[in-house]
């Protein structure tokens, strides 16, 4: 006679007992996956009412840009809905090297790869680049999708202080000769708003042998007339790899790896997340080249985010808001506590304010906030309006 098995685990009993985010839909204060009822510009529709979006990414507006709209309507009228398989294979289109050589050129590099999404980029890219032997080393605010990447690759994973060039000089003063280092970092930290400081990255990047890669998903469109934080330094021959989404300032969804050709190509052939997964489709190819045209022949949208920008900064503050070290058009109101963070969001969302809640393992422990985020096409009475909807539920939430 065999030897009776024990009875086995279930492996969704880990799904049972997850009973967090049924609760808080129960409770009415569930923060995510609101559906909205029609496009997303400076004000929503939820359930009939409208409300002012400060919690989107698309900082110049350009979603509803009458010229973005009809590039792309034009390309899926022309190439249809989907290319229907890999960059690999049958699913690279001309409009594809297009964008990439356009995309190479803004952002001052030798040669650009298209994905089909911002985090595919960082997963493909960090793991073709990081093999057996070499060292990843990460702001310990990195994006998710970097921090992914990362535990993709062979190589192994180090991670620095926030924006601490002493602590990253540290780091890599402890890894042999022998390893191949690649430091990557945001150049703006999409909870904080603050920027790396990327003079002195180089410098420490340079002392060790190490490259730099940076992550400027929310930099384009923003800093450096809109061509990222690498422009914004002027450092961008010593910045080795540039990445970037198109899910923000671009109006569409993807993104590309901008560096040295030969780098590129090597992950053009290496990168799995691209090899394997569908290639981007024409019609949101188009509507990133359109947006690039918007966005080099009318710098007045770059000047406009930062006019709107610095208008709630300053507002937030004279409020009695913490709004941390923000740099940019990303604004927190560091809260704290995670459900009074969570009661202040539901509290501006019932008046009429659209905000992002984060809570750890998003922000560091007690770090819970609120990220604002402004947009070119915001007008001065929305902001308006909306710091008076925050002042008053501030105050009714004891925030301020």
């Amino acid at each position: 006679m065999g030897i009776e098995k024990s009875e086995q685990l279930d492996i969704f009993e880990k799904a049972r007992n997850f009973t967090r985010a049924r609760d808080a839909r129960a409770e009415g204060w569930y923060p995510y996956f609101i559906a909205f009822e029609d496009s997303e510009g400076t004000t929503v529709k939820y359930q009939g009412r409208e409300i002012i979006m400060l919690g989107s990414n698309n900082y110049l507006g350009l979603t509803s840009h009458p010229d973005v709209v009809k590039a792309s309507a034009d390309a899926v009228r022309r190439f249809g809905t989907s290319c229907t398989g890999s960059r690999f294979l049958n699913g690279t289109l001309a409009l594809h090297h297009e964008l990439e050589e356009r995309l190479a050129h803004f952002v001052g590099k030798e040669a650009s790869l298209v994905f089909s999404t911002g985090y595919q980029t960082n997963v493909g890219t960090i793991s073709a680049v990081v093999g057996r032997g070499d060292v990843v080393i990460t702001d310990k605010e990195d994006h998710a999708s970097i921090i992914d990447g990362c535990m993709l690759a062979m190589g192994e994973m180090k991670r620095f202080k926030h924006n601490d060039i002493e602590d990253l000089d540290r780091v890599l003063g402890q890894i042999s000769n022998d390893a191949g280092m690649l430091v990557v970092v945001d150049g703006v930290y999409s909870a904080g708003g603050d920027i790396a400081p990327l003079p002195d990255l180089i410098e420490v990047c340079k002392k060790h042998g190490a490259r730099l890669m940076v992550d400027d998903a929310h930099s384009v469109g923003v800093l450096g007339k809109g061509r990222g934080t690498a422009a914004h330094f002027g450092v961008t021959d010593d910045v080795d790899l540039i990445m970037g989404t198109f899910s923000k300032s671009f109006a569409s969804i993807g993104g590309h790896i901008s560096g040295d050709a030969e780098v590129i190509d090597y992950i053009q052939h290496h990168a799995r997340s691209m090899i394997f997964s569908a290639s981007l489709p024409a019609g949101n190819v188009a509507a990133v080249l359109a947006a690039l045209d918007v966005i080099e022949n009318n710098p007045d949208y770059v000047q406009q985010v930062w006019d709107n920008a610095n208008f709630m900064k300053k507002g937030l503050s004279e409020l009695g808001f913490n709004i941390g070290n923000s740099e940019t058009t990303v604004i927190p109101i560091i809260v704290g506590d995670d459900m009074r963070a969570i009661m202040f969001w539901r509290a501006l969302f019932d008046a009429g304010v659209y905000t992002n809640v984060f809570i750890p393992p998003a922000v560091p422990p007690n770090k819970s906030s609120l990220r604002t985020s402004y947009m070119a096409t915001h007008t001065k009475e929305q902001l308006q309006k909306a710091l008076d909807i925050l002042a008053r539920v501030g105050k009714e939430c004891e925030i301020i």
